[in-house]
């Protein structure tokens, strides 16, 4: 290993080390030299850990006042304040994303999550109903919601914070314990929450960390182990598929947010300076690698030369460098082995007839960071629906821009696709944006926005874009099970 410092899996309130003794190297994607060495847990930890949740649960917390889990959280949303930077330097670490958007978005929707849900838990109520019997009776029926029980938690390198914090922080305020498989490209934030969440007073075992890969690894081993009762899981479709035929004979619920292959319609009454802005960063956030980033960009006719153009013009103005450099608004991509994929697309369209308006390539980022994974902000026309570039999640910074005349047109195209995540459409009619947006086959449809999150509201996707719903209630109650109590009165 290249590396000094090591980061180890956290069972039962404690760090611990695997039996085997495998691990493996942790790289940052900006300069491809490892910045850490990881532990890798086998499968006798991996029993460990889901046994101490189970203890854990059984032991008080799944019976603790719902006041004490949400002061829990707000603690651990105040600690995580206190530790801010020490989380942003390991995101930055393990994703090589600018420190900017780390610290404005990543980390800070860390803490906001913890505290959304400590006020969603803390104000829930239960369903009650009055039932009127023969004879002039009745019947009270209340719901009693008990805690899923241990909970298999599996977030992607692509946010892996903001989404661990998204699932953990619900599952804790509903009184779950979890066992957290964070993505082997990015171990460090979790194994930092495990401190955090050890200081501010959570039980040993309700928060557990094992680290690995997928298949014949630590993801295999929990999502296949018999004391799992339920999956949250964040990442592609076809890893999504394998975990829910891993879970199915033993019929465990699952709450899936998978790929996308997101669409922006955009009507010729839009503003044009706001629709270049709000696309550039749907585009191009994270160098593309959000779920909810936009691929397919569908533009009317009469403004699809200055759609286009200001697009270029935005894309060659984002700056590509250090991380550490507030000035810096791209980071790398995650790997060198996503950056081939990626470009195996780029391939592809070109084959398919693309024009390519601007990147296509890899960029000359220095020498302190040709290591690392980078790839240029790339932007096509020429394509249509029929191409696999256009129906295929490709997740880097890239997007198709597609003609059409009608609104009808405009909304076939953008429904024509096998995913469901989330779609934006942007006009100054706002008659024409609600009916447009409440037509998209989503989870989620913005009008003239992106990325803008209500944490009360349901989130997820249809078709193979996910299964279930987060968010609110919604998290309350994937996270837990009804009794429904009857009692004639």
């Amino acid at each position: 290993m290249n590396s000094d410092k090591w980061i180890r899996n956290f069972v039962d309130g404690a760090f611990v080390d695997p039996e085997s003794g495998s691990s493996f190297e942790c790289i940052d994607p900006a300069t491809g030299r490892a910045h850490a060495s990881v532990h890798e847990a086998d499968e006798a930890l991996v029993d460990r850990a889901v046994q101490a949740a189970r203890r854990a649960l059984d032991g008080g917390w799944a019976d603790s006042p719902v006041r004490e889990r949400a002061a829990l959280l707000r603690r651990a949303a105040d600690r995580i304040e206190e530790r801010f930077e020490e989380f942003v330097a390991a995101e930055v670490a393990d994703t090589g994303k600018p420190i900017t958007q780390a610290r404005e978005l990543d980390v800070a929707r860390a803490v906001a999550n913890f505290r959304a849900f400590a006020d969603i838990v803390a104000a829930a109520g239960q369903e009650s109903f009055m039932t009127d019997l023969p004879g002039g009776r009745q019947a009270l029926n209340y719901a009693i919601r008990k805690p899923l029980g241990v909970v298999a938690v599996i977030v992607p390198w692509n946010l892996p914070l903001l989404l661990l914090t998204w699932k953990v922080a619900p599952a804790l305020a509903c009184g779950n314990a979890v066992v957290v498989k964070p993505s082997e490209e990015t171990p460090s934030t979790a194994t930092l929450l495990a401190e955090i969440l050890d200081e501010v007073g959570l039980p040993a075992g309700a928060y557990n960390v094992v680290h690995g890969f997928g298949g014949n690894s630590a993801g295999e081993f929990l999502t296949a182990h018999p004391g799992i009762d339920g999956v949250t899981f964040t990442g592609s479709s076809a890893t999504g598929s394998r975990v829910m035929q891993a879970v199915a004979p033993r019929v465990r619920p699952v709450s899936f947010e998978l790929g996308g292959k997101n669409a922006a319609v955009v009507f010729d009454d839009v503003d044009l300076d706001e629709a270049i802005a709000g696309l550039t960063r749907s585009v191009f956030a994270n160098t593309g690698q959000v779920c909810l980033c936009t691929e397919r960009v569908y533009i009317q006719r009469a403004i699809f030369d200055d759609i286009a153009s200001g697009l270029v013009a935005s894309a060659e103005q984002l700056k590509l460098g250090n991380p550490q450099d507030p000035a810096t608004t791209t980071g790398p991509l995650i790997s060198h082995a996503h950056r081939r994929k990626v470009l195996d697309y780029f391939a592809l369209a070109e084959e398919a007839g693309a024009k390519v308006l601007t990147g296509g390539g890899v960029p000359d980022v220095g020498a302190d960071l040709r290591g690392g994974s980078w790839i240029e902000p790339t932007l096509w026309t020429g394509l249509t629906n029929t191409d696999r570039a256009v129906r295929e999640e490709i997740f880097g910074p890239v997007a198709a821009l597609i003609p059409f005349d009608t609104e009808e047109e405009a909304i076939a195209l953008a429904n024509d696709t096998e995913y469901g995540l989330a779609a934006a459409v942007w006009t100054n009619d706002l008659r024409r944006g609600h009916r447009v947006a409440g037509r998209m086959n989503v989870g989620i449809s913005w009008v003239n926005t992106w990325f803008t999150r209500e944490l009360r509201s349901p989130f997820g996707g249809a078709g193979l874009s996910g299964v279930g719903r987060e968010g609110g209630e919604a998290s309350l109650h994937f996270y837990t099970e009804p009794t429904n109590v009857c009692v004639q009165l």
